[in-house]
């Protein structure tokens, strides 16, 4: 995708913020332009990390949401605030490239998946046969393993109960609070003989077990882990949120393990080095990393220095205005006033909205953000779960399809000055 199209992609779900989404578009153009040079020269061009500075609720981590359904490269978010300095409980942050090769596993096992797609499911079918044939309970006398072949193909006897022998992969556990879980069949790999136990499910089930253990049969692991590791290498973006939580000194005595700690952390990790995963080693030099932060408290000047060069781009989110939450609340594909109308469908109520009312609304959720916090878009999550509270509360299930208008009569009825503090629904 040009940059053009990841932006126009971006407009659909997050109104305003074009310098934040026009930065971002480059940079993942930048992972393909790359891609196409010579061996030689992209080993002299690195990414361009980015730092998204802005209030809370304007778009950022909304950007990084969009962006991991529209990359078909290896994508995670993180909280800066989850990790902890090397040696302290907690995650320490070399665990962010591992999750990222574990999302790359997943891309390149699911783009596999599908190319054998069709033989794991006729191999499934054939297992499933065999297993209905040895129970021969409540077959038709006589059938032929090839009819009924075509009847489970055609899923027609989806609902039937089958007995099968499945593998009884053994539970994660969990070596200390914070630490991740640990996998022991997945360390020992077939050193160990796979237990298997006998369950009752349908033929519906049946199909999607054994498809799934075909499909392990059928793929070749050890190129994708191959290729895992390299996409993950030169395409992977780690989008690193809540940055401005662990930037600044702490006036404590002792070490600072979630805050100067992280950051030096982090350091090697954005600026290249080798880190080891079960799956081989990872070049971290190419991986494409995106910071955000509110930075109210902090500012992105209180990074430690060497960190701040490795983040050359920095992009600066627009607080939200009245004609911002507007568009909020009508342009996006998943605008809220549309959410709520499916949801109150449900119960035979056809939610209506007036250009005036969904001002109205606008207009309450600038002054709450100007009088209390400033929250961004979120606080239109608490104004309209307090419009539609009665109209949602006052169903019949056999009541006859009504209509529920709002409009800016109905709105600001719902919020006098008695009753526009919404701190109650903010967390």
């Amino acid at each position: 995708m040009t940059p053009k199209q990841i932006v126009t992609e971006l407009d659909r779900y997050i109104v305003g913020q074009f310098n934040a989404k026009k930065a971002v578009a480059i940079a993942l153009r930048n992972r393909y332009r790359r891609s196409m040079l010579s061996a030689a020269d992209r080993e002299e061009i690195t990414p361009k990390n980015i730092i998204m500075k802005g209030p809370t609720g304007v778009g950022k981590t909304e950007i990084a949401r969009r962006l991991a359904k529209l990359v078909k490269a290896p994508f995670l978010k993180v909280e800066a605030t989850k990790y902890t300095e090397v040696g302290y409980v907690g995650r320490d942050v070399e665990s962010m490239i591992r999750d990222l090769v574990e999302v790359s596993i997943r891309l390149v096992k699911d783009e596999r998946y599908k190319e054998v797609e069709s033989r794991a499911f006729n191999n499934a079918v054939e297992r499933v046969a065999v297993a209905l044939m040895k129970s021969g309970k409540d077959l038709p006398d006589g059938i032929q393993k090839s009819a009924l072949k075509d009847e489970i193909a055609k899923h027609s006897l989806d609902q039937m109960s089958v007995e099968i022998q499945v593998v009884d992969n053994p539970k994660p556990v969990e070596l200390q609070p914070g630490a991740g879980e640990i996998n022991i069949g997945s360390i020992f790999g077939d050193m160990l003989p796979k237990k298997t136990k006998k369950r009752v499910v349908t033929v519906a089930e049946a199909l999607k077990i054994y498809a799934a253990e075909e499909s392990e049969k059928l793929i070749d692991l050890d190129s994708v882990e191959t290729e895992a590791l390299r996409r993950a290498e030169n395409d992977g973006v780690i989008f690193i949120d809540e940055m401005d939580k662990i930037a600044g000194k702490s006036s404590q005595s002792g070490p600072d393990v979630s805050r100067e700690g992280v950051q030096r952390d982090i350091l090697p990790i954005v600026e290249g080095c080798t880190v080891s995963t079960k799956y081989g080693n990872i070049k971290t030099d190419y991986i494409l990393f995106i910071a955000s932060g509110a930075f109210h408290v902090s500012k992105v000047s209180d990074l430690i220095p060497e960190l701040q060069g490795r983040f050359p781009v920095l992009v600066e989110l627009d607080s939200l205005g009245v004609e911002d939450f507007v568009k909020i609340l009508t342009v996006p594909a998943n605008a809220i006033t549309d959410q709520y109308k499916k949801l109150l469908a449900v119960d035979n109520i056809d939610l209506q909205f007036t250009d005036d009312g969904i001002r109205a609304i606008a207009e309450v959720a600038y002054e709450q953000n100007n009088t209390l916090e400033d929250i961004g878009a979120r606080r239109l999550q608490s104004i309209m779960e307090h419009i539609v509270e009665d109209i949602s509360y006052e169903v019949d299930s056999e009541a006859a399809p009504r209509t529920a208008v709002i409009d800016r009569a109905y709105v600001e009825s719902n919020f006098t000055t008695e009753s526009r503090n919404l701190k109650k629904y903010v967390l």
